[in-house]
């Protein structure tokens, strides 16, 4: 059927003396002819007829003709990870060499195909090292810089808080994830809000708001870290930052799931029913010039570095301290003035 030939019934000398093949249109198929292609399928009845009296006859049609699946257009605005193996630390700058010189003698080799090549039929080998790039010049560039094994070191995970949010956050990775979708839809759920509605809709206003925002930034780092941990990423320790603090303790073991989830939903809610007025203002200097100049109002709400403190309370309050500085100041897109004084009307009921 699928090449259009009619094949010769088997072991057939010569047509039945007892059939009148002249009375139909009936002929016996004595080798292999033509079957032209009509308006309709082709169908045909195969027998096959045994010395014991086995007669078994099946009808088969011609099955439709497949449409050939409309390939999606190579994506291009990707940073292409490649992946070197080796059984020695020493052997990873030979695989590098050897990968480079691969690429320069092969021009045609697409970036991505490279770094697919690379995860998926090759061992994984005791030493491991990546690099990344756009383009190929990219990808040549980055194989060059292998040269010494590095030292292996520890990997932290760092759960941000509020103020990373954005429109769209984690609409691709779902899509192209199960692993990601699996976890982001259960972590969503745990919390009881619409979380991919807020998510991946087109008001940021509504995403701003700290109920939202603390369970989709929740959500997403809860699949984030389920897929890094798919891709073999194992860390040694995990650390957060507000909301943060809660993905974190959950990705440690410290929390299932559903009171992680329990934990964000009312924390977002007893944070958005305070009254609102806070604010929250990053400042370019260290602790020990902002903690002389604290007055009534204002709080500390994170140390971020050794230049680098964010003041939170009373707007005029923390607006004043911030003239005082005078220096580089930011102010955080936040709805209330978080890890202050103004949150402790919340705490009764969240305790």
């Amino acid at each position: 059927m699928r090449y259009g030939v009619v094949p010769g019934s088997l072991h057939v000398d010569e047509p039945s003396p007892m059939v009148d093949w002249s009375a139909g249109d009936v002929r016996l198929v004595t080798e292999s002819v033509e079957w032209p292609a009509v308006d309709r399928p082709r169908r045909a009845a195969v027998s096959s007829f045994g010395i014991s009296g086995t007669n078994a006859h099946v009808i088969v049609e011609q099955a439709p003709f497949a449409v050939p699946a409309v390939a999606e257009p190579r994506r291009t605005d990707v940073v292409v990870p490649v992946v070197l193996h080796a059984r020695k630390a020493d052997g990873l700058a030979r695989q590098a060499e050897k990968l480079r010189s691969h690429l320069l003698s092969r021009p045609d080799l697409e970036p991505l195909d490279v770094g697919y090549s690379t995860v998926s039929s090759r061992a994984v080998l005791e030493h491991q090292a990546v690099v990344v790039g756009r383009d190929r010049e990219d990808l040549i560039a980055a194989l060059g810089a292998v040269v010494e094994p590095v030292a292996p070191g520890s990997v932290a995970f760092l759960f941000t808080g509020q103020g990373s949010q954005r429109l769209g956050m984690g609409r691709d990775l779902h899509k192209r994830f199960p692993v990601f979708a699996e976890a982001f839809d259960a972590a969503a759920a745990a919390t009881g809000l619409p979380v991919s509605d807020v998510a991946w809709g087109d008001d940021g206003d509504l995403l701003g708001q700290t109920v939202n925002t603390q369970a989709v930034v929740f959500a997403f780092e809860v699949a984030l870290f389920r897929l890094l941990r798919s891709f073999g990423v194992r860390p040694d320790y995990l650390a957060g930052h507000s909301i943060g603090e809660i993905a974190a303790a959950h990705a440690a073991g410290v929390l299932s799931l559903a009171d992680a989830g329990r934990l964000v939903g009312a924390r977002g809610r007893l944070m958005q029913a305070l009254p609102s007025g806070g604010v929250m203002v990053a400042v370019a200097a260290p602790e020990s010039a902002v903690l002389p100049l604290l007055v009534d109002g204002v709080d500390i709400a994170a140390v971020n570095g050794p230049a680098s403190v964010v003041l939170s309370g009373v707007e005029d309050a923390v607006q004043a301290v911030v003239n005082t500085l005078g220096v580089k100041a930011t102010r955080l897109n936040t709805s209330h003035a978080f890890h202050s004084h103004l949150m402790e009307p919340m705490l009764d009921e969240f305790t």
